[in-house]
């Protein structure tokens, strides 16, 4: 099997992203420094600087901890045979490859689930406890947790049985058909998810009449907003961190307010981050993220449909027979370089398109000087790191840091102010 070309690349792109995104750690801590950049001074006092490094430190050893041992688990199922045991397993039951495959993914993502599962609870209970995020109760925890298994076999289960079926009794032209079900599936949970999926987990109360309310309405007029409704989410009953998002798109499109934004933020700071918003809709970075999402998905089946019939591909997993459903999954670990890549490309997207909105904040609001106390007063509330190393945010980072986006909001703000000037 050390021959075997499809196992040389899968092993070392697992252990490359491992030692890639471990490098990257320990550089972002070594990065930490014992005073903040400049122009980011009033960000934090002395103690609160040294309490969002320690979270830092914290985090990151976290990760490092999390990934070790994901790696291990991982290459310890493989190299022991684990795919193939359970393969035989689940064949010896008798049904169809359509449900053995969906046993046999089923069972590999209740393992994995399982075994996270206490990472999970330290990271929620002991993590975000200490440093005074969690608000979240045992009983909502365990209730996310089972409404996520729910809507896996409610709603994954169908595409998944559908994609085995489709590779597995129409060969020709599968991965076009499984696009085009995917790609429909895709579209209709991101219409349905703002008013079915998402109150599943969070309320959204409609914003109550007054000053707040108000200035939203009058700046979507002002910036052409067609918005039926701003709405605040109850983010306070799992954490402390404030933030806001835009979801959905035609008739249910929905931003939401932290109800933690909203208590801890002025109404011109909160028009502000708003109007970051309501930039994403109107740059149409939306349309552009699910363009690039369909179109990774049609590129994915095709490269899948290439692959699957590989008899490498599972002799490097040890398999006694090859299955579509295996494959599958075989697949996707040996798409992982492209998908390090892949990542790497739509996060700098992403930071292109933050700086997009940044700008259109910046030009939209009365007082530019209010979108940056938002940001520093976010950046706060969540103890941000003010100093990422570059390869960190590289890999990590779909927004900008902080201090590159303070500074490119000031010089858009005072390039403003120049040319309407007399």
């Amino acid at each position: 099997v050390l021959m075997n070309p499809f196992f040389v690349i899968i092993l070392a792109a697992i252990v490359l992203d491992f030692v890639l995104n471990l490098v990257a750690n320990l550089l972002n801590l070594r990065a930490l420094k014992f005073e903040p950049p400049t122009g980011l001074e009033d960000v934090y006092n002395s103690d609160e600087y040294r309490r969002s490094q320690q979270y830092t430190r914290t985090n990151t050893r976290f990760e490092c901890v999390t990934d070790a041992f994901g790696l291990v688990v991982i290459l310890s199922f493989w190299l022991w045979g684990g795919f193939n045991y359970l393969d035989q397993i689940v064949r010896s039951w008798g049904f169809i490859a359509i449900v053995n495959g969906l046993l046999y993914i089923g069972t590999l993502l209740m393992a994995h689930g399982l075994l996270m599962l206490p990472l999970s609870v330290y990271a929620t209970f002991g993590i975000e406890q200490r440093f005074g995020f969690n608000r979240t109760a045992p009983r909502t925890f365990i209730l996310d947790r089972l409404k996520g298994v729910g809507l896996a076999l409610l709603l994954g289960a169908p595409v998944l049985a559908s994609v085995l079926a489709l590779f597995e009794y129409i060969r020709a032209y599968a991965w076009l058909y499984c696009w085009i079900v995917v790609t429909v599936f895709s579209l209709a949970v991101q219409f349905v998810a703002p008013t079915w999926i998402m109150p599943l987990f969070n309320k959204f109360t409609p914003m109550k009449p007054g000053e707040l309310r108000d200035s939203i309405v009058d700046y979507c007029r002002r910036t052409k907003f067609p918005v039926r409704d701003v709405f605040v989410m109850d983010s306070s009953k799992r954490s402390t961190k404030s933030g806001a998002f835009f979801t959905g798109f035609g008739r249910n499109k929905r931003i939401a307010l932290f109800d933690t934004l909203v208590q801890k933020h002025s109404t011109p700071e909160l028009v502000a981050v708003l109007g970051h918003e309501i930039a994403h809709y109107r740059k149409k970075h939306i349309l552009q993220g699910m363009i690039i999402g369909i179109l990774h998905t049609g590129i994915v089946f095709f490269l899948l449909s290439i692959f699957v019939d590989s008899l490498g591909l599972y002799q490097a997993f040890f398999m006694e027979q090859p299955s579509i459903y295996a494959g599958l999954l075989f697949f996707g670990l040996l798409y992982t370089p492209v998908e390090m890549l892949l990542s790497i490309a739509l996060k700098m997207l992403s930071r292109r398109n933050e700086y997009q909105a940044d700008r259109f904040a910046t030009e939209t609001i009365e007082e530019p000087k209010n979108f940056i106390n938002a940001l520093k007063k976010l950046s706060s509330d969540n103890l941000t790191n003010l100093t990422p190393h570059p390869l960190y945010v590289v890999l990590n980072y779909s927004h900008p840091p902080l201090w590159q986006r303070v500074h490119a909001i000031q010089k858009h703000a005072a390039e403003l102010a120049t040319n309407s000037g007399p």
